[in-house]
Formats: structure tokens, sequence, C-alpha cells
């Protein structure tokens, strides 16, 4: 009898210690834990980024108004030309022979207009006498009448034959013109950034003018031609200061002006962009025409403001019935006593990183929740314990 009491007792001793082993060792239930970032302040700038093209303010593209052999070429890349200065001569030969023949057409039509004006007076001294004869009843009325009609062919001949020699004149200048063009004179002062021909090269201008030459006029003063989205072009305002860099330059900040936002727009595969073209002084010669620029405008500046990492704007806890956006108002969500509290907040500028916070229930210090974290847990009030298996 005694030894079954032995053995009872033994296993309520060792059920007990089971049981105390498990629950010292099983995990409690915890909730969630959280990512926070403190609200603090400091300096925000809101900021507007795309990329543009450099070029020249005043690019001028020089062509042949005239098609021909490229003879000589006396200006080459970088070269700085002036106005007026020979760039490039055609072979003149065909023009010398036009101009030769336009000035022999001419002549002729000089000579045909004197013997017409002789054929025309001869004609009027013919018609004077016979109109005496006709009176005098010497020869036929009709007679006169022939005479007088003949007079009128004559002088109509004097008036053909002058007209003529209008026309040939005409031909005339506009072979010396064609000549003339044979001869490539640059229109402005600056610096050759193309060419595009080589000597023994025929150009032809039967629809439209080739280029042979580009030159910029002052490459001291450039422009950058800027792709800004639509949804950004509204915050753009000339006079507005704009930042760039050049992949030559990757360490350098250029600075320039917002001159003009162009209001025809650019669709390339339903993106919408507006030209913003921006001022920039070049002195250096640093910045060469084709570089892509990549931009930054400064549309706004906040110093010391109230400041919120962008992260907890897009924060929502499981289970919440709102959204970060409620009656119109962005809203955040505080740590409080360990619990995440919304509270809805004006916003302001944002540079990427933070946004500034206008206004809300919201302080310096305050823990804005980032994201639930997956680590740290930490045990939760009234909750059940894991019970050992066969417990109930």
């Amino acid at each position: 009898m005694r030894s079954w009491l032995w053995l009872i007792g033994g296993a309520v001793l060792v059920g007990g210690g089971g049981v105390a082993w498990w629950l010292r060792e099983a995990p409690e239930e915890v909730g969630p834990t959280y990512d926070s970032a403190r609200v603090d302040r400091g300096d925000i700038a809101s900021r507007i980024t795309a990329t543009g093209t450099l070029s020249a303010l005043v690019t001028v593209q020089v062509g042949s108004q005239v098609s021909g052999r490229i003879q000589a070429l006396h200006a080459d890349f970088n070269d700085k030309v002036e106005q007026g200065q020979v760039l490039a001569r055609l072979d003149p030969q065909l023009f010398e022979a036009a101009l030769s023949q336009a000035r022999a057409n001419h002549a002729v039509a000089k000579a045909n207009v004197a013997q017409a004006v002789v054929q025309a007076k001869d004609a009027e001294r013919q018609a004077q006498r016979s109109r005496s004869l006709a009176e005098r009843k010497l020869i036929a009325p009709a007679d006169a009448e022939t005479a007088e009609t003949t007079a009128e062919v004559a002088r109509a001949k004097v008036e053909a034959a002058q007209a003529s020699l209008l026309q040939t004149a005409a031909s005339l200048d506009q072979a010396q013109i064609n000549l003339s063009y044979a001869t490539i004179h640059s229109p402005i002062s600056g610096v050759v950034i193309s060419r595009n021909v080589d000597v023994g090269q025929t150009v032809a201008a039967s629809l439209q003018a080739p280029v042979l030459f580009e030159i910029a006029e002052d490459l001291r003063r450039m422009q950058v031609d800027t792709s800004v989205a639509e949804a950004d072009v509204g915050a753009l305002r000339p006079g507005m200061k704009a930042t760039f860099t050049v992949d030559a330059y990757p360490q350098k900040d250029f600075v320039g002006t917002v001159r003009q936002i162009r209001n025809a727009a650019t669709m390339v595969q339903n993106v919408v962009t507006y030209d913003a073209v921006i001022d920039v002084a070049n002195d250096g010669l640093e910045l060469k025409p084709g570089m892509t620029a990549n931009v930054t405008f400064e549309v706004a500046r906040r110093q010391d403001a109230l400041r919120i990492p962008n992260a907890a704007l897009r924060f929502r806890p499981a289970g919440a019935t709102a959204g970060p956006q409620e009656d119109g108002r962005r809203a955040v969500y505080v740590l409080r006593d360990g619990r995440p509290a919304r509270v809805p907040v004006e916003l302001g500028i944002s540079d990427g990183r933070f946004t500034e916070v206008v206004q809300g229930d919201l302080h310096e210090g305050d823990e804005v929740v980032l994201e639930e974290s997956s680590g740290g847990a930490r045990p939760t009030t009234g909750g059940n314990r894991r019970r050992p298996p066969g417990f109930l």
C-alpha cells in the first residue's frame, strides 16, 4: 500500500515539475512592435529635377543657295570667323558660262530693240506718205490703210523687243547673283561648331539649301533647353535660379536663370513635357553645345521647419479603418504608450526624404511610426499564455 502511495506522489511531483518548466520556457504571446523616427527641425528645400541639352544662344546654319561642286574650304571646326568672311567656294565654271550666255542674250536683245525702232520709224514715214497720197487721190484708200497697219505692227514690235530686253536683263542679274552664290560667306561672327562638307563634294540645292556649316555666335553665352514634366511645370517661373551638372564635370555645379517656359508641349510615348529655357554664362568655355545637363530647380525652401520622414506618411497599422488621408487631411501615427495613435496633420513642402509639418498635434521629439517591425517583440497585456499539451 505504501509503495502505491510513493508511486502516486512521485507522479504528481514529476507532473508538477513539467508544468512549471513548460510555463517558464514557453514564450508569452507578443504584440506588434514598430520602427519609428523622431520628429525634428531642419531645413527643407523642394526641388524639381529634369534633363536638358546645352546649345549656343544663336546658332546659324550656313547653306548653299545653288548646286555645285565644293572647290575650296576656308574654314574648319572650331575656327573663329567674322561676318562676311569667305567660308567655301563652289566651282564657278558653270556659273561663269551662264553669265556669259546671259550677257550675250542681253546684247542681242539690245540690238533687236534698236532694229525694231528703226523699222517702226520707217513704217511711220511710209504711213504718213500714204495718207498724203490718198488725200490727193493718187493712191487707193486701201493702200493708205495698209501702210497705217504696217506702222502699228512696227510699233508693237518695238514694245516686244523692249520687253525682251528687260527679260534678258533679269536673266543677266540672276546669272550674276548665282555666280556670287558660288562663294559662301559667313552671315555672323562666331565659332564654327560643325562642317558637313569636304572638297570635291557636290551639293544639291534643288529642294532646300544644304547645310555646309553651323556657326555659334558666342559660346560664352549658352542656354539649356530642359524637358520638364507637366506635373512640375506649374512650379517654374522666369527668373528662377537653376543648377545643373554635366558628365564632363560631375563634381561642378553650374548656375543659370530660367528665361522662358514655352507653351508648346512635346509628347513622347504619351508623356507630356515642356521646354524650360535656362540662360547660362560660359566664360570659361567649359560647356560645349550638345552636352547633356542634369538640372535641378529649387522651387521652395524652409529653414528650421518641423519635419517628418516621408516613410511616416505611408504607414497604416493593420486593421485600421482610416487611411493615411481622411477628410482632405493627411495623417501620421505617433507612438503613445507603445501604441500607434493617429494624428491628422497639414503638410508643407517636401524634399523627397522629409516633409514639412505646418499644422497638427505633433511636436519636436515625438516618435512617428515608419513601419511595423518583425523583431524585438514585447509582451502584451491581457494576452493568453501558451499551455502545455493536454492541459485546457
